[in-house]
Formats: structure tokens, sequence, C-alpha cells
């Protein structure tokens, strides 16, 4: 994966050259992310309310149980563990004041099931790879269902029953057709350090091969949370990340994600000559509708306008992403309880919830919802909300809408391992919600102790199609997690009191964001003036360091007038973008704050920069 990092000297040059005080600039720590600028003292005081009255109804026995019981699936679009999700989510929500869309009174909170297209609705119950009894050597079982629950790959076919027994061939990487040069792997499994996608294309599709078992694992994957587990050598760890195969009816076949110590144990008998491997799997395919899941409180203002609110269900992990769906379920059940009590204030604009497929539901409410759609103001996703960062080594991320840290690479600002977003920098439009979001979270932050850290966009999840679509969005998420799409993403890594510091911040913004006053608004401009000028304050130092560092001071000086250019366009913007932000409009007042905020900032040339 691509780091985006800036490695080297210049790196090396900024380190030494800049001091970030604290509450100035952001400074990269040991997670690979950015401990931001302090915002909470800007955060309007109303934020702090909506994180108390949130906190107090949030329910985290409730949500670890939704954790628990969708731990218990491997989730996959149209399968029996993803519908079973949606439903116990439907029937939690019904129970907690959600009315049937269809039955339901005017103004009242709604929740309904929404379908589109088709999938394969892939699941399992037998996923075994073992090396076959051999001589007076008995049948050694390497993978399974029952103590790895995620080693046979996505799309996998049945074998007949009792498995069937096969040659294994170790092609080393078994990605290029060197690897393969003096070994017949048709007819055979093909145990590969690729991918599962690549091996499969090389030794299955091209060369016959009847299955594969890829070693496949990230650099920052770790065998354990203990110490104990982390002085292990690599060969004896047990830990894998789960993969998928192509469907493919024709070639019916098989893959396996193999732990260290599975593809040690087989390396070590082909080392005494050919060895053979029963492989037994029972799958099924029950191919269906892909179901979404809804819930809507309407806007008691403009309700017409969206702050949408997203979290994904397949997947078969505890953080990735049942924990997500549990924060989600637990925050819209919170609002609506609390509306009941007349705690909290019907929303402005409508706050809709949506649980569904990755990404492809996100994109499909936008399109089968076109009207509504050029309506959402604002998009948070929720994803990976739960990691107990004690135990994962992760750390809560905000993943911010689109910046100009998006296309330049800042040592400010470093990507997490996911790797850069590949923005253009004429995409770029200026948003309030990085800023009021992060200042929400730290003032969450500075009651628990909780920590709070941001990245640039890099995408990959729901609030992909949302900036797509111009929407300003973004996600709410933990990484870099050493268990990340492994058999250990199970609730003992989950943290509930993670789940609701992520869930209240969330909720609280989007409670101001559907619902923000003119007054509200203008504190809101404060808070993003004070967020440019500390922007630019770490840009000019950090800037000037990067220029001395570079072998061609010329080309890194037009650089650097070009990324100060560019973070003046988009805070003038930003700040522009509060005439937005509540739902009945901008006044005069905020109309004259805004416009002298965008004049101290930059002038006229601050929104065109020459």
């Amino acid at each position: 994966m691509r780091t985006g990092r800036l490695a080297g000297a210049a790196a090396a040059a900024l380190a030494a050259a800049i001091s970030l005080q604290a509450g100035h600039g952001q400074a990269p720590d040991q997670y690979g992310a950015a401990t931001p600028a302090d915002l909470s003292s800007l955060a309007p005081a109303s934020a702090a309310r909506s994180l108390d009255e949130l906190a107090a109804r949030f329910d985290q026995r409730a949500a670890i149980d939704l954790v628990r019981f969708m731990d218990g699936y491997w989730r996959e679009a149209a399968n029996a563990g993803f519908n079973a999700t949606l439903d116990r989510i439907k029937a939690r929500l019904e129970a907690s004041g959600f009315a049937p869309a269809d039955t339901a009174p005017a103004g009242a909170p709604t929740v309904r099931v929404e379908s589109f297209g088709r999938a394969n609705g892939w699941n399992h119950t037998v996923g075994t790879l073992a090396l076959a009894a051999e001589g007076e050597r008995p049948e050694e079982i390497l993978l399974s269902r029952e103590r790895h629950r995620v080693a046979l790959c996505i799309n996998s076919f049945s074998t007949p029953p009792g498995g069937i027994v096969a040659p294994v061939v170790d092609v080393g990487e078994g990605a290029s057709d060197a690897d393969y040069e003096g070994r017949d792997v048709r007819g055979a499994v093909v145990l590969g350090d690729s991918g599962a996608f690549r091996l499969w294309q090389a030794a299955v599709v091209r060369r016959g091969a009847i299955g594969i078992v890829s070693t496949a694992l990230d650099g920052y994957i770790e065998p354990g949370p203990s110490a104990a587990d982390r002085a292990k050598p690599r060969r004896e760890w047990d830990v894998l990340q789960w993969g998928s195969v192509p469907y493919d009816e024709t070639r019916r076949g098989f893959g396996f994600k193999a732990t260290p110590r599975a593809a040690a144990l087989i390396r070590e008998r082909l080392k005494a000559g050919p060895a053979r491997v029963r492989v037994e799997v029972a799958s099924t395919f029950t191919p269906g509708p892909i179901r979404t899941l809804v819930a809507e409180i309407p806007g008691a203002i403009a309700p017409q306008e969206r702050v949408v609110m997203v979290a994904h269900v397949q997947e078969p992990g505890a953080n990735d992403n049942a924990s997500g769906c549990a924060s989600l379920q637990e925050l819209a059940r919170a609002i609506a309880a609390g509306m009941r009590q007349r705690t909290i204030a019907a929303p402005g604009r409508t706050l809709t919830f949506l649980w569904g497929d990755e990404i492809r539901a996100s994109r499909q409410w936008i399109v089968d919802h076109p009207v509504e759609a050029k309506q959402v103001r604002y998009m948070i996703s929720l994803d990976m909300t739960g990691e107990d960062v004690t135990k994962t080594g992760g750390s809560f991320l905000i993943e911010k809408a689109p910046d100009p840290a998006a296309v330049w690479d800042r040592p400010s600002d470093p990507h997490t391992d996911w790797g850069g977003g590949h923005v253009k920098a004429g995409s770029l439009r200026g948003t309030l919600l990085n800023d009021l979001f992060l200042a929400i979270c730290q003032v969450r932050a500075q009651r628990t102790g909780w920590v709070v850290r941001t990245n640039p966009y890099e995408g990959g999840s729901d609030h992909t199609p949302f900036v797509a679509s111009g929407v300003p969005a973004l996600l709410a998420w933990h990484f870099p997690d050493r268990f990340y799409h492994t058999n250990l993403d199970r609730p003992e890594m989950t943290s509930p009191s993670e789940m609701e510091h992520v869930a209240v911040s969330a909720g609280a913004a989007a409670l101001l964001l559907a619902g923000a006053s003119a007054t509200e608004a203008r504190q809101v401009v404060a808070l993003l003036e004070h967020a440019a000028r500390e922007r630019l304050a770490l840009e000019r130092r950090q800037g000037a360091a990067l220029v001395r560092a570079a072998p061609d001071r010329a080309a890194a000086e037009a650089t650097e007038a070009e990324v100060m250019a560019a973070w003046l366009t988009w805070y003038a913007e930003a700040v522009r973008s509060v005439a937005d932000l509540p739902p009945g409009g901008a006044d005069a007042a905020l109309a004259r704050r805004i416009d002298e905020a965008v004049t101290r900032l930059g002038g006229r040339g601050a929104s065109k920069p020459g």
C-alpha cells in the first residue's frame, strides 16, 4: 500500500527545523497520524450539551451485544448474517420509537428496508485445510473454520463431502512466470505468497490448479495483543488476513488465506518430498437482493435537506464493522429518545441513517434518491469505531474531507498505511465540516482523556461516493490496526466506551449541522478563522524548512507558494460555507461576520490568490 509519507532529507530537515508548540499546528506521532491543534474552546456550547445528552442515553451494553451478534456471522450482501443484522437493528430501532415508514405519522422517526440489485450471498459452514496422512504420519489440520473462522476465501465452492486430497505445490511468490518454471500445478493446490486474487489468476485460471493458499499478510499485522504473542517467531504466528477469490462457476475452485504457522508447516513437509493436502469445503450461495436499512428523523425547518450517517454491514470483523453498525444504532436511538424527552431539539434538517453494503449501498442511495441526494449538506461515515486502542494499536482518526493535505504530502499530515486518495487540486472545495467535527471531538476528549487524531482524505469507505457527489463528507475510524481484516478482529478487541466516544461526537456534530442557529454559525466562523490562522502559520514554518532541504530550491519555493495559495482558497471557501449552515439561511449579521473573516484571512485575494 502507498503510504504517502514524505521521506528522506526533507522530512529530517523539517523535524530539525520546526518545533511545533502545544496547540499550534499538527505533529506526527508513532501512529503515523496527526495530532491536531486544539479547537475545543471554540466549539459552540450547544455541542457540549448535546454530547452530555447523547452520552446519557447511549447504551454501551446494547452496542457490544450487537457486536457479538454480528461476530457470529461472515456477513456478505444477501447472505443470512447480513440480513439478520439488518433485521436486528431494525427491530431495535422500532422498539425505540422508529415507526415503519409506510405507517408513521407525520414528523415521526421512521425506519424501512430498501433493496437493489442482487448479490451471491456467499457463506460457508466448513473450510478445512489439512496436511494429508502419509504413511505413519496422521492428518494434521492447519486451517479450519472452527479455529480460524475466516481462513476460507469468499466465493470458494464446495468440495465433495469428506473433501478432496490433492498435491500441494509451493510456488514462492507465485506472481511471475518464473515462479512456475519446472512446476506442474495442474490439479494441485498452490501455495504462494501473493495475494489471493493474483495467485488465483496465475495458478488456477492460467495453469489449471484447483485451488490456492495465499500467505499474504500486511506488514503492520501482529500475532496477538500480548507481549508474549509478539515475542513468537513469525513461523509460529496463528494470524491471517481474510480474502476472496473471483466467483467462477466454471472452475468451482477454492482459496484459503494461511497463517505463517500453516505455511511453515506445509513448506517443512515439502522439504522431505512431495506432499498432499486434504481440503474440505461446504459453502453456499444464496442469490438475493441487496438490502439497505434506512432510518430517518425528519427535519423541523428544512426537512428536504439532510445530514447523512452511514455504517457498512458486510465483512466478518467485530471492529470492522460491527462496531460502526452498533455505534450508529445506539446513536440513532439516543437522539430519538432525547427528542421524546424534550432534552434534544428536533433537528432542523432531516437526519438519515444508513446500514448496508460498503460504498455500494451509499452509491445506490444517491442514485435511487436523486432529489434527496442533491440536498445532502453533510455526511459522516462510521467505520471501525470501536477499537480498544490498548489492544489493537490503532488510534481514533478523523479522515478529513479533501483539503490541500490530501493533494500535497505534508510532514504534519502523514497518510496512514491505507495510502493517499489521488485527490486533484482542482477538485478541492473548502468546508466547515473538518474543523467543526474536530472541535466537537476534542470537547469530548478533554472530558474523558480520549485521544483524537486526523489524517488526510484517503477514501475506501462510505464517505467516498458522497465526496464524489460533491458533498462534504468525512470518515470517523481507527487505524492502523494490528488485527485489520484478520481472524483476531473479535469482540474482545472492541471497546464499548470507544464506540460511545465516536457515536456521541458524531451525533453532536450531526445535530449542530442539522440545526445551527445564526448565533452558533457566527461562532463557527470564529472557529474556522482561528483554524485557518493556525494552518497558515504551520505551512509557513514547514514550508520554509522544506525549501531549505530541497535540492531544487526554486521548484520547492514554487510548490510551497502553490500550497499556501491552496490553503488560503480552501479556508476562504470554508468560511463562506458557513452561510449555508443554519437551515433557515444566513442573516445579515452572519453574512457580515463571514465577509470580515475572509477579509482578515486574505482580503479579496483570499478566494483567488495570485
